[in-house]
């Protein structure tokens, strides 16, 4: 354990799981719930909002910052990843100095095993983010799944704007009967409606203007959906796109909220969602909206 001071103030933080799960030990009752939070880091305010409902709503809260290599299916994507230790434990400080931070190495977590487990994720996993980025949600259950099982908590929270690894980690604990309830938080955005990333922090201060046409678009083409067909709707935004040379859209999909496969035509009494992703030079930014 290490104990980082601030101002005469200190935050458990720990870098090992054995540590960890030691501590926990001490704090944990019959009756006492942990929160959990897991990052990759690089925090803003989306983040801190899951915290704050945490700290709310539960005795303790674990706050987990890893980057995750086995999620990446780009090299460079990975090298390049936001790492800012120190100012996202100042960010957390400002909510509270009872939340329990966990920043393991990769060996802590994968013990010299840097490899993926394959999951059956229903299909869910084939989608969207799942067919541009082959192996990326392996990579996902696996990491949620050990840190599940070093936590143990009582509730995690996960923002919506990853919908899909929403309903991925939902599908995973559903298979591996893990006793954590999933829950989904709200989109947190920029005041130009950008959702809330930690890669908006590559992007110049041009770029990340610039990039309210995501968001925009996507309100224009919910608009659009109401009146017109999925593929009207789906030309309409890849119409947008198509004269503006600093994005390239990579895609743009309209899905049924529960099973998450692209739909032809509408139906009554079924969720629809909208899927975005598109390429600002070479940073990938992805948000999504509900149709209905």
């Amino acid at each position: 354990m290490f104990a980082l001071n601030f101002n005469n103030t200190s935050m458990h933080i720990f870098y090992s799981k054995a540590a960890l799960i030691a501590y926990l030990k001490t704090i944990k009752t019959a009756n006492s719930t942990i929160g959990f939070v897991p990052t990759m880091g690089a925090l803003h305010q989306g983040h801190l909002a899951l915290m704050q409902r945490s700290l709310k709503e539960n005795d303790d809260t674990v706050v987990s910052i890893f980057v995750n290599p086995t999620q990446f299916n780009n090299p460079e994507d990975l090298a390049k990843y936001p790492r800012t230790l120190e100012e996202d434990v100042k960010k957390m400080r400002t909510l509270s100095d009872k939340i329990i931070l966990y920043a393991p190495s990769v060996e802590d977590i994968y013990e010299g095993n840097t490899v993926s487990q394959t999951f059956d994720f229903d299909g869910l996993e084939n989608q969207m983010e799942g067919k541009f980025r082959p192996g990326h949600f392996n990579g996902v259950g696996t990491i949620v799944k050990r840190l599940f099982e070093i936590v143990t908590p009582t509730n995690a929270y996960f923002g919506e704007k990853d919908f899909q690894q929403l309903q991925i980690v939902k599908k995973m604990v559903e298979k591996t009967e893990l006793p954590v309830n999933i829950v989904g938080c709200p989109i947190f955005r920029e005041e130009n409606q950008l959702a809330m990333s930690s890669r908006n922090e590559r992007l110049t201060s041009q770029e990340r203007k610039d990039a309210s046409i995501i968001y925009k678009t996507l309100t224009e083409a919910k608009e659009i959906f109401q009146n017109n067909s999925p593929q009207e709707t789906i030309q309409f935004v890849e119409n947008s796109f198509k004269d503006n040379k600093e994005f390239e859209l990579e895609y743009f999909v309209i899905a049924d909220e529960s099973t998450l496969l692209p739909i032809d035509q509408k139906e009554n009494g079924k969720n629809y969602r909208a899927f975005i992703a598109v390429f600002v030079n070479s940073i990938r930014l992805i948000d999504t909206i509900s149709l209905n």
